[in-house]
């Protein structure tokens, strides 16, 4: 399963619901994506709880940082079962396992015995993360009218920017009621025990929400309830659409998909196809520029350079209000001015922020809990680290997602996918795992390496990535 093969129901049946329908539609297509929403909050919330959990459990940096990247590995599972699982069992149980996996972590997480265990309910986090970013947007892509699709299935990158704003905020918040304390007590609990917990209230609301909302039309017609699809489909396309038609498209798009494997994906010179390379090419540059720092450890970045806590987690919220700004601008302007322009923008915007961050850096002074920037290089490190995020969700961050639904042929895309989002997986963690121990090394030394990384992928669109703007499916081979 996959939602580029939803994504390519009925072509020739675009004409749009009626505002009942299009009102019913938004609301499931909002609930689906409460599954993004929860991908961006647990990615992002472990942000306030960092220097927290080093001091509670006294870790040096590498445990630390196995510790924040360890919900990775669950990522890398849980996307990897939830397709096949979705097949078997239908897109709404699979939302309520992800549900309740996030409902437990949450809890786990806000009272954990050891490090350990910590570790354990991070991991189960993270298989629900994986979870929810395979089955938010295939069933979105599955139940969305087909004019207004694309639109739809935007709702899930804006779900994830939207909670990892929402849990800077919440974090803000707590710390806050702790009197700007990451180990002050509220109620009895620690304040990164209650930043880990909250999540609990939006992973209950998407347990509730998946028993508002119907199941997948496609998944109902291939186990053989065609009522029951012909029912949902009257409900998101309104009445006047041609049921038996519409049950006949899906019918005959799932009997003619190709079920690609990994050996599909065999075959060039270096092992993968060369499509597959750039595939994997444009996941790791994704990640090896450093973004998820930025979501992981930018409250631990700023206290190391003499920021306060308070701040420190304020600034932690503004870059991620920021990120969804760069979203709505990637989202208006990708079918506008193509996708390579706008990945070489990025690239290039990228490419200069990281380099003013890594000579502001440079002139970091003190040690231990007495550390500091001068004022004219910590306004460069605040401003260059905002105008970092800014270009790289106007870009790459959307951009990718794009180019990895649309450049690959049919035959190959479910299984040249799933090996471009594990190679993004793994990118993930390398960065994750080693930021902490490389700046203790040497912060801008580290900034550097995030730079050349955005600076190389230059040359690496220009030469390899090929532009999808405007092309049909079908097109790209």
């Amino acid at each position: 399963m996959d939602s580029s093969s939803g994504a390519q129901l009925s072509p020739n049946t675009g004409a749009a619901p009626g505002a009942d329908s299009l009102g019913y539609v938004v609301f499931i297509t909002a609930a689906a994506a409460m599954g993004g929403f929860l991908f961006g909050y647990d990615s992002s919330v472990i942000n306030g709880a960092v220097e927290a959990i080093r001091d509670r459990y006294d870790i040096g940096s590498a445990t630390l940082a196995q510790v924040v990247a360890i919900a990775l590995i669950g990522c890398a599972v849980g996307a990897a079962i939830a397709g096949r699982i979705a097949d078997r069992i239908g897109r709404i149980l699979v939302m309520r396992i992800s549900a309740a996996l996030f409902t437990v972590s949450a809890i786990g997480s806000a009272l954990p015995f050891a490090l350990w265990d910590l570790a354990m309910w991070r991991v189960l986090g993270g298989i629900a993360i994986g979870m929810a970013s395979v089955i938010g947007p295939a069933y979105i892509a599955e139940v969305s009218p087909p004019a207004y699709r694309g639109r739809l299935a935007s709702f899930q990158q804006a779900a994830i920017v939207t909670g990892i704003a929402v849990s800077q905020l919440v974090n803000f918040a707590i710390l806050k009621m702790a009197d700007s304390q990451q180990r002050g007590h509220i109620a009895g609990l620690e304040a990164w025990q209650w930043m880990l917990g909250v999540m609990v209230v939006p992973a209950a609301l998407y347990g509730l929400f998946s028993f508002a909302i119907p199941e997948s039309p496609r998944y109902l017609i291939s186990v053989g309830r065609i009522e029951k699809a012909k029912q949902v489909l009257t409900e998101v396309e309104g009445e006047h659409t041609d049921l038996d038609r519409r049950v006949a498209d899906i019918q005959h798009a799932m009997k003619s998909e190709h079920k690609s494997t990994f050996r599909d994906l065999l075959g060039g010179r270096f092992g993968f196809l060369p499509v597959v390379w750039i595939g994997i090419g444009l996941s790791v540059f994704q990640q090896l520029v450093g973004i998820n720092v930025v979501f992981y450890y930018s409250s631990t970045l700023w206290q190391s350079v003499g920021i306060d806590p308070s701040s420190s987690f304020f600034y932690s919220f503004t870059t991620s209000i920021i990120n969804i700004i760069g979203t709505a601008i990637a989202i208006a302007l990708v079918d506008r001015i193509g996708r390579k322009p706008l990945a070489l923008i990025g690239s290039a915007g990228m490419a200069i922020a990281l380099a003013l961050e890594a000579w502001a850096f440079s002139a970091k002074t003190g040690s231990g809990d007495h550390v500091s920037l001068p004022h004219a290089q910590g306004i460069t490190a605040l401003v260059s680290a905002h105008v970092f995020v800014l270009f790289f969700a106007l870009s790459w961050g959307v951009v990718v997602w794009v180019l990895l639904g649309e450049m690959f042929p049919n035959k190959l895309r479910a299984a040249a996918l799933g090996v471009a989002a594990s190679a993004q997986w793994i990118a993930n963690w390398v960065i994750t795992a080693s930021f902490p121990s490389l700046s203790d090394w040497n912060l801008s030394g580290t900034y550097i390496i995030y730079a050349v990384f955005a600076a190389l992928s230059i040359p690496f669109v220009l030469k390899w990535v090929p532009e999808t703007k405007g092309k049909s499916l079908e097109e790209m081979g």
